[in-house]
């Protein structure tokens, strides 16, 4: 123990009297270790709260029986089922706003809690008897998350009103519920959501459903989809871990070249300390007790950014899974003790990945040889071929994950070795070129620039490196991020062509609706739209009704199509579908797609394929008699109307007087223009923010880099001086050095940026999303971007060389003494 003692006093002196080196290393597991575990965190709130609405009732996934398109249904219907042995529930389910609250709207659920399926879970919790009197007796219970209730700023026990100005039961705090959600009793639910004797959805175990498959008339039976909320927003929180994973690597290189420069800089100590008897295993637990140190203190911080930085970029993450999946998720993190112990876990294993090599290398060097620098720099040799062939080897998996590879796991495998084989023969390449170039140069200045520029790779190869990977993950999501907008906005602009919509409530309104439009003067074209929820093996779909009419025609762009497809549309037995559906389907123009309708099977052809972006469902397109020929009794579910622009707003006020139809259900065309550009920005905002984090944690890297190489520098630069070079020449020369590795890495990232945009428009969307994005080059986003890189290196070579130019006359003179 007394040899251990001194030994980790001697290991540890070293940072004292180097506590930039020491930073560095903290710094690196810190950012490593906050950025990965803030993306874990976002990604770990959301999956909670789908499983916490997966399993709000019966404690599992149930089956449900419900009108093919969506509406409610008489309450009578479920007496009737009850009578003839059906064990269902009733459930009537939508959306309020609050007074005082109207930039929210919140869902109500009514359930009845004594004919429930399964356990008679709600909410994690088996009601008692007493409880169950007391959610159904007046004034009953309206239970509420405690995000929920602190995010409205109301208290329990409080009754606050609807925008209607009806009173909700007293609210009561349950720990369990989904965010988002108000539950109470069906009896108070219904005149809530206006809906008296009507529901919505009927639950049914789903043992039962399995062995009666056959819903009575008129209702559809969708089986228990366990989390269909993670398998739909399953993409999303992938791209965010490939970015968080992305960030740690980067962080790591910081640690990984601190590491390696600490040691080759106590060479002279690891020597002494095997001369006094230190053995070789004991030199490796002190190396390693020291690492693991490091590690903790690190990671304690991490863990702290990384919940920081996940409370920032929360309230962004909710809004695009509000917007894009109907998700809820609270905004306020609330984390088990086992992600604070995962993010040290992570810490732990990022600095044994990041210094492992290091100090095994450093305990396996014979004793002779821990001092010497030749034998060195003759391992970083050794190891440079290995990280040749290493690097071949992964651009190799790279090539067979694109050829091969057909799932999203697939995909991002390719980019993984694509960016691994990258960066690891970054150094390698970098080697080859400067020793071309040291081949034609003629001058002993130039001769000596390039030599010395070679010799300086071992120390700033990780930099570059990290530089390399943040630079071509900001021009492949850049990249992608702008193509898509630009996509985006010319879809909308095609798609979005209706001034006017309106979605009645009920299917007596929509009759009516129907029959008053097609009256008014203002209206120049009336397209009423029928619309049925179905299951196409085995994923969500929307199949939509449509007239015919030349806005369809005009202004429905298609990706591929048969001739004549929308002739065939309103005369053949044919249907079109979005892009992300075909490719689900594996179906193609031509091919025919199997339709569940409650008469049996139906089976149109396909003669057209368009682009849906950002739909997480399917979308199926078919003429209006076709879909009511099976679904007879079908109401219009939206209308979509042709309006002189100067003509919607008297239009609107004509519709609310006739119909008091609220402001969520009639949509001008600007203001849903507006909300899918809101939704579009801040879905990728969480994007944004963690590529500038990744070249921030880049650029850190870089300026470590430097600056703990600088005073060791000065044994490269003295003799130059000695030789009649000033340090301002010394200075430019150093400078040129920085500029020239960084240039070289820079123009090798345009190329592998570039790529990396081709895998996430061509691989990543097509199985994650479904649909394929053209690839848009943006030439001044991409010099915007090396100007950007370019000053991060400027400023990361300032202070090393501000100390240089300061540096004086005795400190270069005194190289000359210490030398071996």
């Amino acid at each position: 123990m007394a040899v251990l003692y001194w030994t980790l006093r001697a290991l540890l002196s070293h940072w004292r009297r180097h506590p930039v080196q020491f930073f560095s290393v903290l710094t690196g597991l810190w950012l490593a270790t906050a950025l990965l575990t803030g993306v874990q965190a976002l990604n770990s709130q959301a999956r909670d709260s789908y499983a916490r609405a997966s399993q709000l009732i019966g404690g599992e996934p149930q089956a449900s029986l419900s009108m093919p398109d969506g509406a409610s249904f008489p309450q009578a219907l479920f007496a009737q089922l009850r009578r003839a042995g059906w064990p269902v529930s009733p459930v009537v389910q939508g959306r309020v706003q609050l007074k005082g609250h109207e930039d929210r709207r919140l869902q109500l659920m009514g359930i009845d809690p004594v004919s429930l399926p399964g356990s008679g879970a709600v909410a994690g919790q088996r009601l008692s008897q007493a409880q169950m009197v007391a959610f159904f007796n007046p004034p009953g219970r309206t239970w509420i998350a405690p995000h929920t209730l602190q995010a409205l700023g109301l208290q329990a026990g409080e009754r606050p009103l609807t925008a209607s100005g009806q009173a909700l039961p007293p609210l009561q705090v349950q720990a369990d519920m989904a965010p988002g959600l108000l539950l109470t009793d069906i009896g108070f639910a219904q005149p809530l959501l206006d809906m008296p004797g009507r529901l919505s959805r009927l639950l049914l175990d789903t043992s039962f459903a399995a062995t009666h498959p056959t819903p009575p008339a008129g209702l559809q039976l969708k089986q228990a989809q366990d989390n269909n909320l993670a398998r739909l927003t399953e993409s999303f929180h992938l791209n965010l871990d490939a970015l968080g994973f992305l960030s740690f690597v980067v962080g790591l290189f910081i640690v990984h070249a601190a590491i390696g420069l600490a040691l080759e800089q106590r060479r002279g100590l690891l020597r002494t300390l095997r001369a006094c008897g230190v053995s070789g295993r004991m030199l490796l637990l002190g190396l390693g007790m020291e690492l693991g140190a490091l590690a903790l203190l690190g990671g304690v911080l991490g863990v702290a950014s990384g919940y920081v930085l996940a409370s920032v970029l929360l309230p962004d993450v909710a809004a695009s899974l509000r917007g894009l999946y109907g998700a809820e998720v609270p905004g306020q993190l609330s984390l088990s003790p086992w992600w604070w112990l995962a993010g040290l876990g992570l810490s732990l294993l990022g600095a044994l990945l990041a210094g492992a090599g290091s100090v095994w290398r450093a305990a396996r060097l014979p004793l002779l040889a821990l001092a010497n620098p030749q034998a060195w720099h003759e391992a970083h040799g050794r190891w440079l071929r290995r990280q040749g062939r290493v690097a071949s080897a992964a651009l190799l998996i790279a090539l067979l994950a694109l050829w091969w590879g057909n799932s999203l796991a697939a995909g991002f495998v390719l980019m993984a070795a694509l960016l691994l084989g990258a960066a690891l023969g970054l150094p390698v390449l970098l080697n080859a070129l400067l020793k071309a170039l040291l081949g034609r140069s003629r001058s002993v200045l130039g001769q000596w620039f390039l030599a010395d520029c070679r010799q300086q790779l071992p120390a700033l190869s990780l930099a570059l490196m990290a530089l390399l990977l943040a630079l071509a993950a900001n021009i492949g999501a850049g990249s992608m991020t702008s193509g898509f907008r630009l996509t985006f906005s010319n879809w909308l602009e095609q798609r979005l062509t209706a001034e006017l919509y309106l979605n009645p409530s009920t299917p007596a309104q929509s009759e009516r609706l129907n029959t008053w439009l097609t009256q008014q003067p203002l209206v120049q074209a009336v397209l009423p739209t029928w619309q049925v929820a179905v299951q196409l093996q085995g994923w969500p779909a929307d199949v939509f009704g449509v007239v015919d009419a030349p806005t369809y025609r005009q202004h429905w762009p298609l990706l591929e199509a048969a001739s004549a497809p929308w002739d065939q549309l309103l005369r053949s037995d044919t249907l079109m579908l979005s892009e992300q559906l075909a490719r689900r389907l594996n179906v193609q123009v031509g091919d025919a797609v199997n339709i569940p309708t409650p008469d049996g099977v139906w089976s149109p052809q396909v003669v057209g394929i368009y682009a849906d972006y950002g739909n997480p469902k399917g979308h199926v397109l078919v003429n209006a008699q076709h879909l009511l020929a099976h679904w007879p009794t079908l109401s219009p579910a939206r209308f979509n109307l042709r309006v002189l622009p100067q003509n919607v707003a008297p239009l609107v006020r004509e519709v609310q007087r006739e119909f008091t139809l609220d402001d969520s259900r009639i949509v001008d065309q600007q203001t849903l223009k507006g909300w899918s550009s809101q939704v579009f920005e801040r879905t990728f905002a969480a994007t944004a923010a963690l590529n500038s984090l990744t070249l921030g944690v880049a650029g850190v890297a870089l300026f470590i880099s430097l600056l703990t190489q600088s005073q060791s520098r000065l044994g490269q630069l003295a003799p130059l001086w000695a030789l009649g070079v000033t340090r301002r020449q010394l200075m430019l020369l150093n400078l040129g050095q920085t500029w020239l590795l960084a240039v070289l890495t820079l123009l090798l990232a345009l190329p592998l940026g570039l790529l990396l945009a081709w895998c996430l428009d061509a691989v990543i969307n097509v199985q994650a999303f479904g649909w394929r994005l053209p690839l848009h080059i943006f030439p001044w986003q991409l010099a915007r971007l090396l100007g950007l890189a370019l000053l991060a290196t400027l400023l990361a070579s300032a202070w090393p060389l501000w100390q240089l130019y300061r540096s004086r006359p005795a400190d270069l003179l005194r190289t000359f003494a210490h030398e071996d």
